[in-house]
């Protein structure tokens, strides 16, 4: 049996993590086993999504196979951009500094602030009376 060779990168956004293996093919992207277009209903998401293989102009060249979980659709959507950026690097190491001058293979560290004992939220407080 041939072996089918494909380059990983995990992504990781808020509290998704995406495991994003890369194939030599045509440009079909699969995200929990559907179609980007339907995992990602949004243009914008999609945009997000696309955005690693835009840069570097391998849209038709790779076949995308993506399993993310966690978190919400924008958070995953970013997970899977970094994950796919992650793989473009560890295909062809040239295209770092693209993908670099894009902001592309920076992991957002922006993560929700936990609850503190006596407010409302993170931050929020009761509303103070005076009398």
């Amino acid at each position: 049996m041939a072996e089918v060779t494909y380059y990983a990168g995990t992504g990781r956004r808020k509290t998704a993590i995406a495991q994003v293996r890369l194939l030599p093919g045509t440009g079909t992207m699969t995200v929990n086993g559907k179609p980007v277009a339907e995992y990602f209903p949004g243009m914008v998401l999609q945009t997000r999504v696309f955005m690693p293989l835009k840069a570097v102009d391998g849209v038709q060249r790779y076949d995308v196979v993506v399993k993310v979980v966690g978190g919400g659709v924008h958070g995953q959507a970013g997970a899977v951009s970094h994950g796919l950026a992650r793989a473009l690097v560890a295909s062809d190491e040239s295209l770092r500094q693209v993908l670099r001058k894009n902001g592309l293979l920076t992991r957002d560290p922006r993560e929700k602030e936990r609850k503190k004992p006596g407010l409302r939220r993170a931050r929020k407080a009761k509303q103070y009376t005076k009398r």
